[in-house]
């Protein structure tokens, strides 16, 4: 355990706006190596669900030396795998404890705490790999972007595609001009595969009411057996280090822990903060989709504290050096464009995933999430030969890196062991900082279309500075909130 002199010494330091308590602000960070180990070291915040193969695949490359997750029972059975390595219920404490142990991060849990322990692990001059979408908020994305760029740290963001080369090559033909101008781009996810909707919240007060009305013969029993099972639940999950930033409410099974978080406002990002990271990854970087300028939406409706079930969000993209201003087309819950786009480029059977590029000489197709297959085709659907001599760089590979997420992995600590930020493609200022903050501004728009059936108030955007320019003209509350968030206490806020 930590002393509480250390902790709380920590805490104080690290709640300093703006200062880096082990490397001093703008110096490059050092190695913190423990003498006793060989190579990098590395700690796993979030080691359930998808960080379970975050530190595996780390500990490829890197030595385990810390793990820390809320959950007691996941932290005990990555414990099993990683032995030696230190554990942990709150990050805080892990850096506390172990800040000159470990030089690099991996970052997996909900998407509400992503920008808190990021934020630490870089001010502590580590290296960061923390999991899509980068931040919950969009000024959170640009903090992260800035912090990285600041303390030259190597960064990534977990969208694994973006390891593949055909991945890299389509993005590198668009720009090349396999397709000519562009025109317009469409993306669609099956997501979500968790609840959303409205009035799905649940309190003991809430379910004691309705099965007293239900049923008030058994409501006595049901109740108890409720709390018998909160209460065994909570013995292995520290609620309030769940909750971290986010307002507090009460726990209830199986509603936000351990995976149905992505569906509430306040600790995930829906259906778009999910997968476009993945697949909207292609046409960001084949079309440069940075500083839109305005969205819209629609859905199926919502009550501000659940997700719509089903969401369509339009995007307007201004004029940059090389290509038109354009407009993208988000679908999701396995909604697709008009099947007349597809019919006219000979697409027989689009996927429930994907998206399509537009251009004055035909497409280019993704099936999946991570353009790992594409086409490119005129109308009609005859094939469009590539531009002969187009280079890419391509992610370094090696005898474990036959699945994409470690190769990105490897990239990320190829780019640590030669000093250079930029090898990593999705690096935070450059790449996964602005991607994030893209999708999420559609997040503003669903916000702003809570109505079912009815077109949703358009939020027009200043990319630059941050800023909803009419918001003064929006009768949706809350927008604002949505750019930068305000944490609990006992967590630094951001600064933009």
């Amino acid at each position: 355990m930590v002393n509480r002199t250390s902790r709380r010494d920590f805490l104080k330091m690290s709640a300093v706006a703006g200062a880096g308590f082990l490397v001093a602000a703008g110096n490059s960070p050092k190695m913190a190596r423990a003498s006793a180990l060989q190579g990098l070291a590395v700690a796993g915040i979030g080691v359930g669900g998808k960080g379970a193969s975050d530190i595996k695949d780390a500990s490829c490359y890197m030595n385990v030396v810390a793990l820390c997750d809320v959950d007691k029972n996941t932290l005990a059975g990555q414990a099993s795998n990683f032995k030696g390595a230190k554990t942990f219920v709150d990050f805080r404490e892990m850096f506390a404890e172990m800040v000159d142990k470990f030089d690099a991060c991996t970052i997996s849990s909900p998407d509400h705490m992503h920008t808190v322990q990021t934020a630490m692990a870089i001010k502590a001059g580590k290296h960061v790999y923390t999991q899509k979408p980068l931040t919950r908020t969009i000024g959170e994305a640009r903090y992260l972007g800035n912090l990285a760029k600041k303390y030259g740290i190597c960064s990534q963001m977990g969208n694994q595609g973006s390891s593949f080369d055909s991945m890299r090559n389509v993005v590198a033909q668009v720009k090349a001009g396999v397709l000519g101008g562009i025109k317009e781009v469409h993306i669609w996810t099956n997501r979500p595969i968790w609840p959303q909707g409205p009035n799905r919240d649940m309190t003991l007060e809430k379910f004691s009411k309705q099965i007293q009305e239900e049923d008030p013969d058994i409501a006595e029993d049901e109740i108890a057996e409720k709390k018998k099972q909160v209460e065994e639940a909570l013995k292995n999950l520290e609620w309030d280090l769940w909750l971290g930033t986010a307002p507090y409410r009460e726990y209830w099974p199986s509603l936000y822990h351990s995976f149905s978080w992505r569906g509430w406002w306040d600790f995930g990002t829906g259906s778009l903060g999910d997968m476009a990271c993945h697949t909207a990854n292609m046409p960001f970087g084949a079309c440069d989709l940075k500083f839109p300028t305005s969205v819209v939406a629609e859905s199926s409706g919502h009550d501000f504290n659940s997700f719509p079930a089903k969401t369509k969000i339009w995007f307007e993209f201004p004029a940059n050096d090389w290509r038109d201003a354009i407009p993208c087309i988000w679908y999701d819950s396995s909604t697709r464009p008009d099947p007349a786009l597809f019919e006219k480029y000979g697409i027989a059977e689009p996927t429930s995933s994907g998206s399509i590029v537009i251009g004055e000489k035909g497409v280019v197709y993704s099936p999946d999430d991570y353009a790992a297959n594409y086409e490119i085709k005129a109308e009609g659907g005859a094939a469009i030969e590539e531009i002969k001599g187009v280079e890419f760089r391509a992610a370094p590979t090696d005898d474990k890196s036959g699945n994409f997420d470690t190769r990105n992995k490897l990239e990320w600590v190829t780019a640590i062991n030669e000093g250079k930020p930029e090898l990593c493609w999705s690096n935070f200022p450059n790449h996964a900082g602005p991607l994030t903050e893209t999708i999420l501004l559609g997040n503003l728009a669903v916000w702003a279309a809570p109505k079912e059936g009815v077109m949703g108030e358009k939020v027009e955007w200043d990319a630059k500075n941050l800023k909803v320019t009419n918001l003064a003209d929006l009768k949706t509350p809350g927008v604002a909130e949505l750019v930068n968030p305000k944490y609990r206490d006992g967590y630094e806020n951001i600064e933009v």
